[in-house]
């Protein structure tokens, strides 16, 4: 299996390394601390849209659902925001995997799959040397455990996975299922949850799924009381 050390990086991956630096030196109140570092991990990840465009976006999308389970899942704001940064950051390892394997554009093959598997871990190493970031990287690398215990890289399984990585695997595979032919957001998302729910109690946990549903359908709702009270 081969990877790329950190040190062998393009540049740009050690530019987002600088823009982290430059974060990490911050001295502010905690509620201007997390509205900087919002600011300025959201500029990664930009760079990190222009790096893989395949998935540009991605980060975006899950980062809005994490968001939205945490919340209903009743964590405070300091959790939010961190839950926040693990979803923007979240494939940030796939920059350290061999170039034919960042372009999204062929089936791996085998050998090719188990190298990719190593994502979380890669990720979260590029950015454990930021101490803000030492929640978000433990959420990172447990981001494709599965609840059954049959995920990767370390086969957790269950409550022994972090809770935001739990909450980060069911934001980041709904925003990444895609539905062919289906160009209605509702009816994109009807299906994705459906599978969702599918492969809750194996893939995930039953119940960060079942939030997730319930926060889809209230937004579905709120339109209608929107028009009635228009």
């Amino acid at each position: 299996m081969q990877v790329h050390r950190l040190d062998q990086v393009q540049p740009a991956v050690l530019a987002i390394q600088g823009m982290l630096k430059k974060i990490d030196r911050l001295a502010l109140s905690p509620a201007s601390q997390r509205d900087l570092e919002s600011i300025l991990v959201r500029q990664v990840t930009r760079e990190l849209d222009r790096l893989l465009p395949w998935q540009a976006g991605h980060g975006e999308a899950t980062a809005v659902s994490a968001v939205r389970i945490g919340q209903a899942m009743g964590l405070h704001d300091e959790q939010l925001h961190l839950l926040e940064l693990a979803a923007l950051l979240h494939d940030i390892g796939l920059l350290m995997l061999p170039p034919h394997l960042q372009t999204g554009q062929e089936p791996p093959d085998t050998e090719s799959y188990t190298t990719i598997q190593n994502h979380p871990r890669l990720g979260s190493i590029f950015l454990e040397p930021f101490p803000f970031l030492r929640e978000v990287t433990v959420m990172i690398a447990h981001h494709h455990e599965r609840w059954d215990g049959s995920g990767y890289p370390y086969g957790l399984r269950g409550e022994f996975i972090p809770l935001g990585a739990r909450i980060l695997a069911v934001a980041d595979a709904f925003s990444a299922i895609h539905v062919p032919h289906t160009h209605d957001r509702f009816g994109r998302d009807r299906v994705a949850l459906r599978i969702l729910q599918i492969s809750a109690g194996t893939q995930f946990d039953p119940l960060v799924v079942k939030t997730l549903v319930e926060c889809c359908s209230e937004m579905q709702r709120a339109p209608l009381r929107e028009q009635h009270h228009e």
